[in-house]
């Protein structure tokens, strides 16, 4: 016999409704769990009442979760984390947002989508789209602010054009947008360190569209101590580089293997090395499907471009080893020496007769390439 598991009923005084996703604030920064209501009219409603279960005011202890854990380099992380970014119901989500785990069992997961006109025309929407948005993120990044305030910004401003923040739940990833600071090499989770003057941050950003995903991503010189730093310069500037090199292959026949090659080739130039474990990858309904996109040299990557086809390539790239940790929280990755890397993500639509990036930078967008540092100037990155 098989017992049905009951529903959790809103905590609101008389409310028979079921709760959605929606906690009380206060009671997370509180560590009080469960604190469940149906709507934010109901949690209004009854706020007079509830904040009785506050028994005192306590201070947030900002913290390091993991004291004991053998980080590769200077970074830590600053818990508490916000609590969790709605987003309202009237806006279009992927199958992933409530229950964490994307549906892939409808799909041959080895078939490349080809796009017809109507999905091509989605994905430039949807990736102009990403694209305001990371501009607007990256506007915002200065000495001060935190990862977590940048997470409220990108949260904001996707909903503000009716998206949905393709990160939030996707396997239970609890924010809106990746931030990876210094050695993180991709996957930080907005929390509350503080950005230094001197810090290089990678913001990756997609949004999810009238049913389609838009992915890009860059890495920003946080103040002018970062841009005067050769190292962060030389990987930041790789990195931005190793994507152009790449993106001058993509046509029609062109091998998925032959990004590598050129990937790699351009970042020994450079004295970098390139990060093996993450791959670009296809996107369009889905966030991530074929084909996988590898960014070193001499893989084993099967297939071709084809006109129609819509992926990501994105090199990441460090000073120091290729080799890669993961914290305890299974999301931030980061170099197994503690030295910097970096990355840029474009999604690209191959054509006729060559490539369309989808992701383009606009004459307005913030960042951009930084010069080499000249002898004299100061090394302020730590």
């Amino acid at each position: 016999m098989v017992t049905e598991t009951p529903k959790k009923k809103c905590l609101g005084e008389g409310c028979e409704n079921e709760i959605s996703t929606l906690q009380c604030p206060k009671c997370l920064t509180l560590g009080i769990k469960d604190s469940y209501f149906c709507s934010q009219d109901c949690f209004k409603k009854n706020w007079n009442t509830h904040k009785t279960m506050h028994k005192q005011e306590t201070k947030i202890t900002y913290h390091n979760p993991w004291p004991t854990f053998a980080y590769s380099g200077p970074l830590r992380p600053v818990y508490p984390l916000s609590p969790y970014r709605q987003v309202p119901a009237s806006i279009p989500r992927p199958d992933y947002a409530d229950s964490g785990i994307p549906n892939y069992s409808s799909r041959n997961r080895s078939k490349i989508e080809l796009l017809d006109a109507k999905g091509q025309d989605a994905m430039r929407k949807v990736c102009r789209l990403a694209r305001e948005v990371l501009d607007i993120a990256a506007a915002a990044l200065r000495p001060g602010i935190t990862t977590d305030e940048i997470d409220e910004i990108v949260h904001k401003a996707c909903i503000e054009r009716n998206s949905y923040p393709s990160p939030l739940n996707y396997n239970h990833f609890p924010k809106s947008v990746c931030t990876s600071v210094n050695e993180v090499i991709c996957h930080g989770i907005p929390d509350r360190r503080v950005l230094l003057d001197g810090d290089i941050v990678n913001l990756d950003v997609t949004l999810y569209h009238e049913g389609y995903h838009g992915d890009l991503n860059e890495t920003y010189y946080v103040g002018d101590r970062a841009k005067a730093d050769p190292d962060s310069v030389r990987v930041v500037e790789a990195a931005r580089e190793c994507l152009e090199e790449a993106i001058k292959l993509v046509k029609p026949g062109t091998l998925f293997r032959e990004f590598g090659n050129v990937i790699e080739a351009h970042a020994k130039t450079r004295n970098c090395s390139v990060i093996r474990t993450y791959v670009g990858h296809g996107i369009n309904t889905l966030f991530h499907c074929p084909p996988n996109i590898p960014h070193y040299a001499r893989n084993k990557a099967v297939g071709e471009c084809k006109p129609g086809m819509t992926f990501t390539i994105e090199p990441m790239v460090a000073l120091g080893k290729y080799r890669d940790i993961t914290w305890p929280d299974n999301w931030t990755s980061t170099t197994s020496d503690g030295k910097r890397t970096a990355q840029f993500e474009h999604t690209l639509l191959v054509t006729e007769t060559g490539v369309e990036i989808l992701t383009a930078r606009k004459a307005d967008s913030p960042g951009g390439p930084v010069p080499t540092p000249t002898a004299g100037q100061t090394n302020g990155a730590k």
